[in-house]
């Protein structure tokens, strides 16, 4: 099994070329997984309050307390 420090010393190897090819999947690769997170967390209603805080505030005209 690869482990995280395998990977590091593989990344740490690559060419400039190769690395910025990996940068670019890497990418990629992350905002296909933060996007299927928030699906998740969607459809699971996770966001629901947050939702509903917004749209209050939209209704309102107020900006939202961060």
């Amino acid at each position: 099994m690869t482990t995280a420090e395998d990977i590091e010393k593989a990344v740490e190897q690559l060419a400039p070329r190769e690395l910025a090819r990996f940068r670019a999947w890497f990418e990629a690769f992350d905002a296909a997984q933060f996007d299927a997170a928030i699906e998740r967390d969607a459809r699971a209603g996770k966001l629901d309050a947050q939702a509903e805080e917004a749209l209050a505030a939209h209704h309102t005209g107020l900006p939202r307390d961060l």
